[in-house]
């Protein structure tokens, strides 16, 4: 139809202003068909989904473990250095070195008394739990270059072939290093392994709305689609953590990267630029713990944004030498992706542009608006739902970016106009929130639902000021509206819920015995986590006991380790027709009880590909979107009462208070 109507208005030169825009019109159509057969392409071609791993060879490598940690608490850092000792490898082939930033030299030193004593404890605490579980702990004399620092110090004091690292609360399975190991047999040029990170607690927009058990996280896009992708072209890279590298590659780029604050995406791209290869194994094999308040989140997501700025302005990927072009468009493009927060709150801002001061935003009827603009959407949604329907929930990225825009934005803008600015800070653990309240970094999310409602208000205003722009008006104002539910979807993100039992519990069945007060009963365990375990008592005759009553709990481990019992509290006990039920709270006095707690929490990945397969469910548009709508309206009343102080909290009983 463009062609024709093009050819069909050839000069005369009078008609040059016909033809021109005819033109383009037909070179942008060229170009929307070229678009669509590419995304067909790829649409069409599947993405890879690796076998399982080649075996390990008989003369296995030696493997180095690094935990890295800074501030975090000795029991989180005793459960993690438990399940790496855990591992299945072959024997004196393992080691796991804890790699303390916050027991230096200098911070053991520094001027202020308090710290100077806070961090000689801490190191004195740490030596001993290494000492008992027999790993090396490793400290420097200065606090350089933060984790690539860090890590780099361990790679100075150590000798392994491969290096594993984890975060300090990313607990490995069992199966991590069988699962990923052998890969390097196949390929001498493999520099890296790198598989997701699976979160058995909730982050706070899931833990806030409450959909942590029937929606996929937010990092399982990333996991299960966008690093798949990357993988096919030998540009998956490296995460920080639940990873494996090969020594003699870091040594040709002297470790680490340090130059940015996201040290090991810089890192991958150092060395996929000298040749090395990657490769991405698609299954959950750790289990860590994400940022619990807003507060944090929001600290961690802008690390990240800044970092990768930092590779963009520093490494410039369209430009690197060594990258091939599917590395340098992917690199490219994980990079830019962080400049969302500019169009989020455009899109934000722009109708009430025209809402309070008339501005015309667009030239167009609102029946022509509404003709391109909600078929677009229409086929955006359900392309997305198509494409990514299992691994994200209509409106839900949306959601995610616009609460991250506020607070990314500055932080973007801080390191285009001073790359050298931003520096690492390590993201809180452990956090506990114990009372309902606004977040400290909630108020703008109020300030900007106000604004917006008040866009409403000038809706109404400008329909019967000026009827004969009511279409463009109403069209204005529908957009304007979908801010303000997007809005009042933000006010429940901000308004921080108890946090109750932390992590997630998984089902684990393990036979055993408890010992109360001299008395002993068969049992078998219902679920665990990482802070309790669940323990159905199969003897009739052991009757109800007091919460806060005190025993042990001894069970089959699965791997060879000394015999012992976990101690334990009693918070809470329910029966039913099967018998008594306890809850119990593990109480952990010496470090074989921390190998206890990991054999028991961390010995199957299989819980963790269970519960994610049960959260990947397509919705479709239609449904999804309902949803999203009901969550928005509910959140914006639960909001509001939070910040006006109506909500009535709920008095806590003892019973209840004991079990979180």
């Amino acid at each position: 139809y463009v062609y024709w109507r093009t050819t069909s208005t050839l000069p005369p030169v009078n008609q040059l202003e016909d033809f021109i825009p005819g033109l383009i019109l037909y070179l942008a159509e060229l170009y929307n068909i070229g678009m669509l057969f590419l995304s067909l392409f790829v649409v069409a071609m599947p993405l890879p989904r690796r076998k399982s791993a080649p075996p390990i060879p008989a003369d296995a490598p030696t493997v180095d473990v690094f935990v890295p940690t800074y501030n975090e608490e000795p029991e989180l850092l005793a459960t993690t250095l438990s399940a790496a000792l855990a591992m299945d490898y072959p024997a004196g082939r393992l080691s796991v070195y804890l790699l303390d930033d916050g027991g230096t030299d200098e911070k053991c030193n520094v001027d202020n008394f308090v710290a100077a004593s806070a961090a000689r404890e801490r190191r004195a605490a740490l030596q001993t739990l290494c000492e008992g579980l027999g790993v090396t702990y490793l400290t420097r004399e200065r606090n350089i270059s933060a984790k690539a620092g860090n890590l780099n110090n361990g790679l100075a004091n150590s000798s392994g072939d491969l290096v594993v690292v984890f975060d300090a609360d990313h607990a490995p399975a069992r199966n991590f290093l069988t699962e990923t190991v052998g890969y390097f047999d196949r390929d001498p040029k493999l520099f890296l392994v790198q598989t997701p990170h699976f979160f058995i607690n909730p982050d706070p927009l899931e833990r806030n709305l409450k959909t942590f058990k029937a929606m996929p996280s937010e990092n399982e896009m990333f996991y299960g689609i966008i690093q798949r992708g990357l993988d096919k072209w030998n540009a998956s890279f490296f995460c920080g953590s639940a990873a494996v590298l090969r020594r003699t590659a870091l040594q040709t780029t002297n470790g680490f990267s340090g130059r940015s604050i996201t040290e090991d995406a810089e890192t991958a791209i150092t060395l996929h630029a000298t040749g090395w290869n990657s490769i991405y194994v698609d299954k959950p094999l750790i289990a860590g713990l994400q940022p619990a308040t807003f507060a944090s989140f929001i600290g961690q997501r802008s690390r990240w944004a800044q970092g990768m700025m930092q590779i963009l302005i520093y490494h410039r990927p369209m430009l690197k030498s060594g990258l091939s072009l599917p590395q340098r468009l992917c690199y490219s493009s994980s990079a830019l992706f962080w400049l969302f927060p500019f169009v989020r709150l455009t899109f934000l801002v722009a109708p009430l542009f025209y809402l309070f001061f008339g501005l015309e935003i667009f030239t167009a009827s609102g029946a022509e608006f509404i003709a391109y603009v909600f078929s677009y959407m229409a086929v955006n949604l359900m392309m997305q739902n198509y494409l990514y329907g299992r691994y994200r929930w209509p409106w839900i990225s949306e959601l995610y970016e616009f609460i991250q825009s506020v607070y990314l934005l500055p932080a973007v803008v801080s390191v285009l106009l001073n790359p050298g600015k931003p520096t690492f800070k390590v993201t809180a653990k452990s956090e506990e929130l114990g009372t309902r309240r606004i977040s400290e970094l909630g108020l703008p999310f109020f300030i900007i639902f106000a604004v917006l409602a008040l866009g409403v208000v000038a809706t109404y205003w400008r329909t019967i000021a000026q009827p004969y722009n009511a279409d463009t008006t109403l069209v204005v104002g529908l957009w304007n509206i979908l801010n303000l539910l997007m809005a009042g979807c933000a006010l429940g993100v901000v308004s921080e819920r108890p946090e109750g039992r932390g992590a997630r519990r998984f089902p684990v069945k393990r036979r055993g015995e408890i010992s109360i007060d001299g008395r002993t009963a068969p049992i078998v365990t219902e679920n665990v986590s990482v802070d309790g375990v669940a323990v159905r008592v199969l003897s009739k005759g052991f009757d109800t006991l007091p919460l806060n009553s005190k025993g042990e709990i001894a069970f089959q481990t699965s791997i060879a380790m000394p015999s012992g019992a976990l101690p334990v509290r009693i918070v809470r006990q329910a029966s039913d027709e099967k018998g008594l039920v306890l809850g119990c709270r593990y109480e952990p006095s010496e470090p074989l009880h921390s190998r206890i707690i990991a054999d028991l929490c961390f010995s199957d990945a299989g819980i963790w590909s269970d519960f994610q397969k049960a959260r990947r469910q397509n919705m479709g548009v239609v449904y999804g979107t309902l949803r999203f709508l009901r969550i928005a309206v509910f959140q914006t009343s639960r909001g509001l009462s939070y910040f006006f102080g109506l909500y009535r909290f709920a008095r806590s009983n003892p019973a209840r208070k004991a079990a979180e």
